[in-house]
């Protein structure tokens, strides 16, 4: 089902100048009693307001979304990890966020030590059905069973981190962050064990007939609700730290 939020920014009848793409993906894109929310919807809504652009956003699956963005003109996707294979795909408007995968373990948990990905093997460790961390840790040579585990949703591998049925959880700082508000549990009663992947950003992207001028006006904007703290604000609604 497509499930669309309209946000009227030019305050005229003219077309759309954005279509948006997203998938659900909490905090950072989410659908809610049929709105789309989340950190990067309301950056986005933000910025396209003080670029003086109007803007829709729709949710699809992700790989419809991103075939969508690839092939229509005035059409952005989000929210997007920048690649080398992607650069020449789209054209670029952020960063709007840092992309951080931890492998987490309960604070309590100071039995568990970990230097390096090769100690991983002595413990259970739990991961995303399809995630990239899933992916990486079973590249690490985790066998999926025995010292990797693979979880329907971010709740429920958090659940059986809980439980004491998994050692470590591997999960997006975002989604850990998230996944302990809905729970009414402190941040603190996790900690990160293990850096997986922390070199990449959150971008928007763009379909690479957007006008340069248009490019600039939303890259201008963000500039600007980053350089104020409406930026860092927004984050820490989504964010403790």
């Amino acid at each position: 089902m497509l499930i669309a939020a309209a946000c009227c920014c030019s305050g005229t009848a003219a077309a759309t100048d954005i279509h948006a793409y997203t998938e659900d993906v909490p905090p950072l894109n989410y659908l809610d009693g049929g709105s789309i929310k989340g950190y990067s919807t309301e950056v986005l809504r933000l910025v396209a307001k003080e670029a003086g652009l109007s803007l829709d956003i729709d949710a699809l699956p992700w790989l419809r979304a991103y075939a969508k963005v690839e092939e229509t003109p005035d059409t952005l996707l989000y929210t997007i990890v920048r690649t080398p294979e992607r650069e020449q795909q789209f054209l670029w408007v952020g960063p709007i966020g840092p992309r951080r995968i931890y492998l987490y373990r309960l604070a309590a948990r100071d039995d568990i030590r970990i230097a390096s990905q090769n100690d991983l093997q002595r413990y259970h460790n739990g991961a995303l059905a399809g995630s990239a961390a899933a992916n990486q840790l079973a590249a690490q040579g985790l066998q999926s069973g025995s010292a990797l585990d693979i979880g329907r949703s971010d709740a429920t591998n958090l659940k059986k981190l809980q439980l004491g049925r998994l050692d470590l959880v591997a999960m997006l700082d975002w989604a850990m962050a998230w996944q302990l508000r809905l729970q009414r549990e402190p941040e603190k009663s996790v900690t990160p064990a293990l850096l997986l992947d922390g070199k990449r950003e959150y971008w928007f992207a763009l379909n690479r007939k957007t006008p340069p001028e248009r490019i600039r006006r939303l890259q201008d904007a963000l500039n600007r609700i980053r350089a104020d703290g409406r930026l860092q604000a927004i984050r820490r609604h989504y964010r403790s730290d």
